[in-house]
């Protein structure tokens, strides 16, 4: 197994600030995806959102309504549980760069005028969970510390 690349995924000094950054957005995130994959707390599911999409040139609008929806809600839900942090940080984070540029920012930065905001603050902090990870309190400190234990990667400060 390729030790930088556990270190890569895994690892993180981060400590409690990443949990309470987490735990919110990611069932934020989570709430939404569901709005857009499964019309729950109110949202349109797949086809509703499929067609506001494709209304607004992201075609084909179902397949970006999906992709949108499974970025929030699955990275949401890992985010929560501080599994595979970087990579679904950087999905979600990702997603929001193209709601920002595709949706929001032609109508600049306040909410109430449907502007970017909102997303842009959801970029910013599921960007900064792809550098710094997850945290001790996860998912992937837990399965960092196994790999250690397995002799995987060295325990300390270059593993742990």
């Amino acid at each position: 197994m390729n030790t930088q690349f556990v270190r890569t995924l895994f690892h993180s000094r981060g400590g409690i600030a990443a949990l309470v950054l987490r735990v919110p957005v990611g069932l934020i995130l989570a709430a939404h995806g569901s709005q857009k994959l499964f019309g729950w707390f109110g949202g349109y599911g797949l086809e509703g959102t499929g067609q506001w999409m494709a209304s607004i040139g992201l075609e084909p609008g179902q397949l970006m309504a999906f992709m949108a929806g499974g970025a929030e809600f699955f990275g949401g839900l890992a985010l929560v549980l501080g599994l595979l942090t970087r990579p679904a940080a950087l999905v979600v984070a990702f997603a929001m760069l193209v709601a920002i540029f595709s949706v929001h920012v032609g109508n600049g930065l306040f909410i109430a005028n449907n502007g970017f905001e909102y997303a842009l603050s959801l970029f910013v902090v599921t960007l900064a969970l792809a550098i710094q990870g997850a945290g001790r309190f996860s998912l992937d400190g837990v399965l960092m510390a196994r790999f250690a234990d397995a002799g995987v990667v060295p325990a300390g400060p270059g593993g742990l």
